[in-house]
């Protein structure tokens, strides 16, 4: 089956406040080569590429505006005029003009990778999905960190992202690795 010509790879949050240690220990170590293998496909493609990322509110958080946190990765800066959109909340179609966007623009296939699975990537995947975007998420370019539940049990990020995709595959959108995605674009 051909990709979409319309299919563009949305990434989210790739952003150097993730590396702060309040998080914890991050899950998938590969997070970064998958994705720098997306972008540089999508690049050497000449294929849309849109980057997202999270301007907090909260005065402590690495992901401030100000905060040196905000930047994005080296690897992850939009190049050659790849639109940004920067939010505030976690899905990345609230408070911004991303639907908008698309829409205009005849996208209707996303390829979405970021940070983390189960917040700002689960919340823009889910609102994709229910927008009626055709959306595919990259299980190997997203990751997550582990999280406390309610009764104080701390869950490890890897059960914790696991999670989030068994949550959002055939629902919302159809999970599939790096390779996968990479074999047909």
């Amino acid at each position: 089956m051909e990709a979409p010509k319309n299919r563009t790879l949305l990434l989210i949050d790739c952003q150097r406040g993730f590396d702060d240690p309040k998080w914890g220990q991050r899950n998938n170590p590969n997070f970064e080569e998958n994705t720098k293998s997306l972008i540089h496909q999508w690049r050497a493609k000449s294929q849309n590429i849109i980057h997202v990322r999270h301007s907090s509110t909260e005065i402590d958080s690495p992901l401030r505006a100000d905060a040196r946190g905000f930047e994005f990765y080296d690897w992850a800066k939009p190049m050659n005029g790849e639109k940004e959109f920067v939010k505030n909340v976690n899905s990345s179609f609230i408070g911004t003009t991303l639907e908008a966007y698309l829409r205009k623009n005849g996208i209707s296939s996303l390829v979405i990778a970021g940070l983390t699975t189960n917040h700002c990537v689960s919340t823009t995947v889910r609102m994709a999905g229910n927008f009626g975007f055709d959306v595919e998420l990259v299980s190997d370019a997203c990751a997550t960190f582990p999280r406390e539940s309610p009764d104080g049990e701390i869950l490890d990020a890897d059960l914790i992202h696991t999670t989030a995709l068994a949550s959002l595959h055939g629902e919302f959108c159809t999970v599939k690795t790096c390779s996968q995605i990479l074999n047909n674009l």
